[in-house]
């Protein structure tokens, strides 16, 4: 409910210097670097902001401070715009009251409908006009196709995603994406995903629609546990079945080797002790144990 001692005077609209404010030492809004670079464009086309940063006159401190539009701010100078206008707070602001205005400017914003903005972007026939929107076609194709609600938001310059686990889920999906990143090199598993982008959405819709569960999460966690069930077919990333013969250079995962990542402690003994039976006896070297497995496997042939 709203009172006297918490409404705020009408801020005053001034003009002057964005040189001459004081940014946010800490700024929970963040913008990418490619969106920035697009606000600094627009500004330089239109000449001046087209929305007002909201700043608090910081008598005591002889600063003003800008509680909201500090990337607007930054973009105008780096625009190279002498002077902005922006909406003035003039009466003394507590630093909760600070907080408060900063977050809730950041944190209480609109959502686009997907089809509205669709719609409206197919109006724009100028390929200009469509840039300086910060929109791509391809991030337009996302929202028709994509469940928004499911996935939160699109960033629109970079594909990424995130995904979170309860704590007794997170120690399992660590480790299965450990694997799956151990049986290629980075650059090669991301331009990978990158490119399998929809057949990930599609395997999650398979995995809730399966199980009749809704959370993102959840359904990548039915797929980590298939993946775990089928850890020794990862072995073709490396072994040619048909020869019996390793098909690439490099090391392999264990797990790949045996379809599991851990042994029965009863098991793990034996193996550990013939292997330091035979560095021991010097079959295999002491600082490859490893290789008493291919001594082993001899044996069995």
């Amino acid at each position: 409910m709203e009172t006297e001692s918490t409404r705020l005077a009408p801020p005053q609209m001034v003009q002057g210097d964005p040189r001459t404010l004081t940014l946010l030492d800490h700024n929970a809004r963040f913008l990418p670097h490619e969106q920035f670079r697009q606000l600094v464009a627009n500004i330089e086309r239109d000449g001046h902001l087209t929305s007002t940063p909201l700043v608090w006159n910081d008598r005591e401190g002889g600063r003003l401070v800008v509680l909201s539009g500090n990337h607007r701010t930054l973009a105008a100078v780096e625009a190279g715009l002498s002077t902005i206008w922006w909406m003035q707070i003039d009466e003394p602001l507590p630093r909760q009251r600070q907080i408060a205005l900063q977050l809730s400017h950041n944190a209480i914003a609109g959502q686009d409908d997907p089809a509205i903005l669709k719609e409206l972007y197919d109006e724009l026939e100028s390929v200009e006009w469509r840039q300086y929107t910060g929109l791509d076609d391809k991030a337009l194709d996302l929202l028709e196709k994509v469940d928004v609600a499911s996935l939160g938001e699109a960033n629109l310059d970079f594909a990424s995603v995130q995904f979170m686990f309860l704590p007794a889920e997170l120690e399992s999906a660590e480790a299965a994406f450990d694997a799956a990143r151990s049986t290629a090199t980075a650059d090669q598993r991301w331009v990978a995903g990158l490119e399998q982008y929809e057949p990930v959405l599609d395997a999650l819709e398979t995995s809730r629609a399966a199980y009749k569960i809704g959370n993102s999460a959840t359904a990548l966690g039915v797929i980590l546990a298939v993946f775990e069930r089928h850890l020794s077919e990862l072995a073709e990333g490396w072994f040619d079945a048909e020869t019996g013969e390793a098909s690439r250079a490099g090391t392999a995962p264990l797990e790949t080797v045996f379809g599991v990542r851990d042994l029965p402690v009863e098991t793990a003994a034996v193996v550990r002790a013939a292997i330091d039976r035979m560095v021991q006896d010097g079959t295999v070297p002491a600082d490859e144990p490893w290789r008493a497995l291919e001594v082993l496997a001899a044996q069995s042939n």
